[in-house]
C-alpha cells in the first residue's frame, strides 16, 4: 500500500517533538544522576564532620563592616570576598566556604567595598517580566552567575519571585510580575542560567513579602488555598523549573509566625509537600531564636544583624538537652552540602574570561524587549527627519534612574549622579537615588543626528513649556525613585512633575512621556499627551534602548507584567496599612484579595484598570485566528498569529482561563513571544499547567479540577480577548 507523505510543516513538527522528547529524557537522566551523586557526597561528608564543623556551616556573617553591627575589628578568614555574606567551609573534607553576593539585577558592590569593582547592571525585574521571554531571563541569570563567579562568589542572593500585590511596594522593581505562571517561569529560567554558571541561586523572599513598610513585623494573613494558588504557586513553579540550591525566607510574618520560623511554610509546604532538597537560608536579621532550626530554617545568615548568633551556642545547648535532634542537625548540614555538590561549587575549575561587552549587549536586549508602549497617537516613532526635539526632565542629560537597596549595582560606566535622600530606619543610609551613566539626551542626539536637541531639567513648568514650544517634538522623562525598605503612600509622581508634564503638553501637541519608575504611577495628564512609554528602571544600557524605541530602530514589544490601576481606590487596600508609623510597629494585614492578585482582583470586582496586565502596543499589527481548544487532563490551545502590518515585530499572544461554568476566574494559562516579519505567521500550541485550572483543596491537600465548562480566551491582554472557546473538563485531583 502506498504511504501518503505528510505535509512538510507536520513532518518538521513531529521530528522536533521526537527530538525534544529524547533530549528531555537524556537531560532528566543526567539530572537524576547528578542529584543522586550529590545526595551521596553530602551524606558521606556530613558523617565525617565534627559537631563544631557542623555548626560552623549553619550560620555566617555579613561580610561588610557596618557601624553598630558586630565587632568590626574581628579578623576575617583569608578567603572572604567583601559582600553580602560568608559561611566558612571545611577544607579537610573538600567543603568550600560560601561567599554570597546580592545580585537580583547584577552583582552588587555595596558602599564600594571592593575598590574599583563594577559589574553589569541589568534593567529592573519589571522590565525582564515585561519581555515575557524566559530565554532572555536565562541569559540574564547566566551573565550574573558568571560575573559573580569571576569575583569568587559562589552563592547569588536572587532573584525575587514575590507576586506584586501592591503597586506601592518599594521593592516591586526587583520582582517579575503579579502572575504566578509568568513569575515562576521567568524566575525558574533565571535560576537555571545562574546555576549553569556553577553558582548557587537563591529564590526569595519566601513568602508574602508584599510590602516594605514595617516589613519585620508585617503579619500577612491569608487562607491556605488562596496562598497555594498565588504566591506559593509562583515559588513552586520557579523551584520546579529552576531547581535552586537555596530558598531565602522573608522578614515578614505569615499567619502569625515569622516566615523564617514558620513550620507550615518551611517544613510542610516546601520540604514535605514539594519535596525540596536544597536548604533554607534566612534573610539578614530575620532570625529570632534557636527554635527556628526546628521549624525548618537551615542556616542563619548575616548573624551579627540578629540579637544573637542563635545557630551557635543557643542551638548547641538545645542539642545537649535533647530538645533539638541530632538527625535534624545532620539534615540541615546535608541540605547545604547537597546544593554545593549539585550545582558544582565543590568542583570549580577556571572559567573563561567574562565577556563584559556581550553582557552589556544582553542588558541592552532586556530593555529593548521590556519597554512597553502604553499610548501612541501617531507621534511615534520619531521620524529620522525631525529637525528639533526638546528633552525635558530631571537628570535626562546625565543618565537613567536605578532602583535602590541591596540590588543596587555599580556598572562599568559608573553612576552619573547620586542624590542622598536619607531617612529613618535600617535602610535610611542606603537611600541614595542614583543614575547610571548614559544620557537620554545624548542617545537621542545620536539617533537623530540632524535634529537640534534642546534640554530643560523640568524644574519649573514655565521654563519646560518654553523649551517644548520651540521644538517639533517634546520628550519628557519622569521618574519615581523606589527602594528596599520604603513604600510609597500613593501612585503620584513627586517634585511637581505632573504639573510640568501638563505645561509641556499644553505647549507642544507632540508630547511623549517616558516613565522611569519601579511601579505603576498615576497619570492625570494621560489624555493630554500623544505617547507614553514605560521604560521602568532601564539598566546601564537604558538610554540607548529608549532612544532606539522612540526613533523606531527597535519595534516595542514589551507587555505589562503588572496592572496599572486608575486610582488607589481600586486596590484591595486603598490606604497602605501602617504607612508613616515608626519602624517595627506591628501590623496585621488581611490579604482579602486572596489568590486574586492584580488582574484577577480587577476582574472579580468588575473594575477597569488604566492599563491591563499583558497590555502593550507595537509599531505593527498582529491578527489571531484559528483558535482550537481541547480538554482532557488539561487544556491545550492551538492558534495562529500573523503580522498584518508593514514592520517586523514581536508579539506576545496570551491564553487565559476566563470562566468556569460562567463564573469569572481569570488566570493566565500560557503565552508565547514570537517575532514575525510582515505577512509572516506562526502556529502556536499552549498546554496549560493543570494547577492553573484547579483550586487547591485544603482538606485533601491536593489540587482539584472541577467538572464543567471552561471558557478559554486567546487575548492581547487580560482584558482584551480576541477569540473565545469553551471546553469541558472532568473532575480530578492531583499533586500537592
Amino acid at each position: 500500500m502506498a504511504v501518503r507523505s505528510l505535509p512538510l510543516t507536520v513532518s518538521i513538527a513531529i521530528a522536533l517533538t521526537v527530538q525534544a522528547a529524547a533530549a528531555q529524557q537524556v537531560s532528566s537522566r543526567e539530572l537524576a544522576q547528578t542529584e543522586a551523586a550529590a545526595d551521596r557526597w553530602a551524606a558521606e561528608t556530613e558523617a565525617k564532620m565534627t559537631d563544631d564543623e557542623r555548626f560552623s556551616v549553619i550560620h555566617g556573617f555579613m561580610a561588610l563592616r557596618l557601624p553598630g553591627f558586630g565587632d568590626n575589628a574581628a579578623p576575617w578568614p583569608a578567603d572572604v570576598v567583601p559582600g553580602a555574606g560568608y559561611i566558612p567551609g571545611v577544607p579537610r573534607l573538600g567543603v568550600p566556604s560560601l561567599r554570597e553576593t546580592d545580585a537580583s539585577l547584577g552583582v552588587t558592590n555595596p558602599f564600594g567595598v571592593r575598590k574599583g569593582d563594577s559589574a553589569t547592571a541589568l534593567p529592573a525585574g519589571l522590565a525582564l517580566g515585561a519581555t515575557f521571554n524566559p530565554d532572555l531571563a536565562y541569559r540574564g541569570g547566566n551573565l550574573v552567575g558568571k560575573e559573580a563567579r569571576a569575583r569568587g562568589f559562589n552563592v547569588l542572593l536572587g532573584g525575587g519571585i514575590n507576586l506584586m500585590r501592591d503597586p506601592r511596594n518599594g521593592r516591586n522593581f526587583e520582582y517579575v510580575s503579579e502572575d504566578p505562571l509568568l513569575s515562576g517561569l521567568m524566575g525558574g529560567a533565571a535560576i537555571r542560567g545562574t546555576q549553569d554558571a556553577g553558582v548557587i541561586a537563591t529564590t526569595k523572599h519566601f513568602a508574602l513579602n508584599s510590602n516594605e513598610t514595617n516589613r519585620h513585623v508585617w503579619n500577612a494573613v491569608i487562607g491556605e488555598a488562596a496562598h497555594r494558588e498565588s504566591d506559593l504557586l509562583a515559588f513552586q513553579i520557579a523551584i520546579e523549573t529552576g531547581r535552586p540550591g537555596s530558598v531565602m525566607c522573608a522578614y515578614n510574618l505569615v499567619n502569625g509566625d515569622k516566615a523564617c520560623g514558620n513550620d507550615h511554610l518551611l517544613n510542610t509546604v516546601l520540604k514535605k509537600d514539594w519535596g525540596y532538597k536544597g536548604w533554607v537560608m534566612s534573610d539578614w536579621g530575620a532570625v529570632s531564636g534557636p527554635d527556628f532550626a526546628i521549624r525548618g530554617l537551615d542556616q542563619q545568615s548575616g548573624d551579627q544583624l540578629d540579637k544573637q548568633i542563635w545557630f551557635d551556642a543557643p542551638l548547641k545547648a538545645k542539642l545537649a538537652d535533647g530538645s533539638f535532634s541530632r538527625s535534624r542537625l545532620s539534615d540541615m548540614v546535608r541540605r547545604i552540602l547537597r546544593s554545593m555538590k549539585a550545582v558544582g561549587v565543590t568542583d570549580w575549575v577556571a572559567q573563561a574570561p567574562v565577556d563584559m561587552a556581550a553582557h552589556a549587549a544582553d542588558a541592552l536586549e532586556v530593555e529593548r524587549q521590556g519597554i512597553v508602549l502604553l499610548k501612541n497617537d501617531g507621534v511615534l516613532p520619531i521620524l529620522a527627519g525631525a529637525k528639533s526635539i526638546a528633552v525635558i526632565g530631571d537628570k535626562a542629560h546625565v543618565g537613567v534612574l536605578s532602583g535602590g537597596g541591596s540590588s543596587q549595582g555599580l556598572p562599568p560606566k559608573g553612576w552619573a549622579a547620586s542624590d542622598p535622600i536619607g531617612g529613618t530606619g535600617q535602610m535610611g543610609a542606603w537611600r541614595v537615588a542614583r543614575w547610571f551613566a548614559g544620557a537620554p539626551v545624548d542617545a537621542l542626539h545620536k539617533a537623530v543626528p540632524q535634529a537640534k536637541v534642546e534640554f530643560d531639567p523640568g524644574l519649573y513648568p514655565q521654563a519646560a513649556a518654553a523649551t517644548a514650544a520651540r521644538a517639533e517634538v517634546a520628550v519628557v522623562f519622569v521618574n519615581k525613585y523606589e527602594i528596599e525598605g520604603f513604600d510609597s503612600p500613593d501612585l503620584r509622581l513627586s517634585g511637581g512633575q505632573d504639573a510640568m508634564v501638563e505645561a509641556v503638553a499644553a505647549a507642544n501637541p507632540n508630547t511623549i512621556v517616558v516613565l522611569e519608575t519601579g511601579n505603576p504611577i498615576a497619570m492625570p495628564w494621560r489624555d493630554k499627551v500623544k505617547a507614553i512609554v514605560a521604560a521602568w528602571y532601564p539598566g546601564q544600557e537604558g538610554a540607548q534602548a529608549i532612544a532606539e524605541v522612540l526613533t523606531g530602530k527597535v519595534n516595542p514589544s514589551g507587555r505589562l507584567p503588572i496592572t496599572f490601576p486608575d486610582t488607589v481606590e481600586q486596590l484591595p487596600r486603598p490606604t497602605l496599612p501602617a504607612f508613616g508609623t515608626l519602624e517595627d510597629t506591628p501590623v496585621t494585614v488581611e490579604m482579602n484579595e486572596g489568590a486574586d492578585v492584580g488582574y484577577r482582583w480587577f476582574a472579580r470586582k468588575g473594575l477597569a484598570p488604566m492599563y491591563a496586565f499583558g497590555y502593550g502596543l507595537s509599531y505593527t499589527d498582529f491578527a489571531y485566528s484559528g483558535l482550537s481548544v481541547t480538554g482532557g487532563e488539561t487544556v491545550t490551545a492551538r492558534f495562529t498569529v500573523r503580522n498584518t502590518g508593514k514592520r517586523e515585530g514581536a508579539d506576545v499572544p496570551q491564553v487565559y482561563l476566563q470562566a468556569i461554568d460562567g463564573g469569572a476566574t481569570p488566570r493566565l494559562l500560557g503565552f508565547q513571544r514570537v517575532s514575525l516579519k510582515p505577512g509572516e505567521s506562526r502556529t502556536i500550541t499552549v498546554v496549560a499547567d493543570p494547577r492553573l485550572l484547579a483550586d487547591y483543596d485544603t482538606a485533601a491537600g491536593q489540587w482539584r479540577i472541577r467538572p464543567g465548562a471552561y471558557t478559554i480566551a486567546l487575548a492581547k491582554s487580560a482584558t482584551d480577548p480576541v477569540q473565545v472557546r469553551a471546553v469541558r473538563l472532568r473532575a480530578r485531583t492531583f499533586g500537592k
